[in-house]
């Protein structure tokens, strides 16, 4: 499979979505100011995809890095393509477009490329990322997604974002939105943890099915610094069969996890903080996987999430109790 640092999908709305994106969600041991040096450092780097989100709480420092590049000619807005979110306390239709409006601001961009119902799990509007009752207990909400949905078509017509999609969905939950009445846009794609321990090769094949993008996060494991990762789970950058591929074919145990997932049709999300890994995540366009390794790489399904939602297994939209 040719990839190349400028290679791209083209979505089913037409617009064309970098195959390799920066992610910028960081633990709350790393500042939000990091964020904005480790975004210039991944557009000087070659990154021309970065993945944010309200809930990241870091809008606007990363704004400011993306601005920043612009600013200084390494890059014009229509070079990039950004992401962002609708977090859980606004799926209520009224609430979509003050949400998205507010993330253009913290930004300081006039549109968004991408715009995704981060998870379908709506809890109680308002200003708290998690509103709890006086047991500890989430305030669930909920609002029809389909009605959601509508809302994000609204704000595409609107010239407020370019092409929107959903994030944590399952099969059930994208089918509720292809067969709504009335549908006007697709989700362009579905952002789901996606690595070598949690293949998601049936999600995939119905997405493929369906002209939806399927975007992984969580491509390289995940820190430990965070509290809702399972903290016992294996370290995907040190499995055996991972390291023995990336040994022989010469490069790092990330590369090789990224270039698995980019030669199956998956765009990847890769994220660091350091300034030497990102460039080093970006290197993974001048080598390719064999067939054998491909399959090696197959082979390791753990069926395991470092995303630990258990916090929300309550809710009737969970979307982890389904298979895929």
């Amino acid at each position: 499979m040719t990839l190349q640092p400028n290679s791209y999908v083209v979505l089913n709305d037409g617009h064309k979505m970098p195959v390799l994106g920066f992610g910028t969600y960081a633990p709350p041991t790393y500042t939000k100011e990091q964020a904005e040096e480790s975004t210039k450092v991944a557009i000087e780097v070659g990154y021309r995809h970065i993945n944010c989100s309200f809930m990241y709480g870091n809008e606007v420092q990363v704004g400011r890095g993306i601005n920043s590049k612009i600013a200084d000619g390494t890059v014009k807005r229509e070079d990039i393509f950004h992401t962002g979110k609708l977090w859980n306390n606004s799926h209520s239709p009224e609430r979509v477009r003050p949400a998205l409006e507010r993330s253009l601001r913290d930004l300081q961009l006039d549109y968004l490329d991408l715009f995704l119902i981060h998870t379908p799990l709506e809890c109680k509007p308002g200003d708290d990322l998690f509103p709890i009752d006086e047991n500890g207990k989430t305030i669930y909400h909920h609002t029809d997604i389909r009605e959601t949905w509508k809302a994000m078509e609204v704000c595409k017509d609107a010239g407020l974002v370019r092409s929107i999609g959903v994030s944590n969905f399952n099969c059930r939950q994208l089918e509720l939105i292809l067969n709504m009445p009335g549908l006007k846009y697709k989700p362009v794609c579905d952002q789901v943890e996606c690595h070598i321990y949690l293949p998601q090769s049936k999600l995939l094949e119905f997405c493929k099915s369906h002209d939806i993008v399927l975007v992984s996060y969580g491509v390289l494991g995940s820190s430990r610094a965070e509290n809702w990762i399972d903290q016992d789970a294996p370290r995907l950058l040190e499995d055996p069969v991972l390291n023995a591929v990336a040994k022989k074919v010469n490069r790092t145990p990330a590369q090789v996890a990224e270039r698995h997932l980019l030669q199956k049709g998956i765009v990847v999300l890769a994220k660091s903080f350091s300034p030497e890994r990102i460039k080093e995540n970006f290197q993974v366009f001048d080598f390719e996987l064999s067939e054998e390794d491909m399959k090696a790489l197959d082979g390791i399904n753990k069926k395991l999430r470092y995303l630990d939602m258990n916090v929300w297994k309550e809710h009737p939209e969970f979307p982890f109790h389904d298979e895929y």
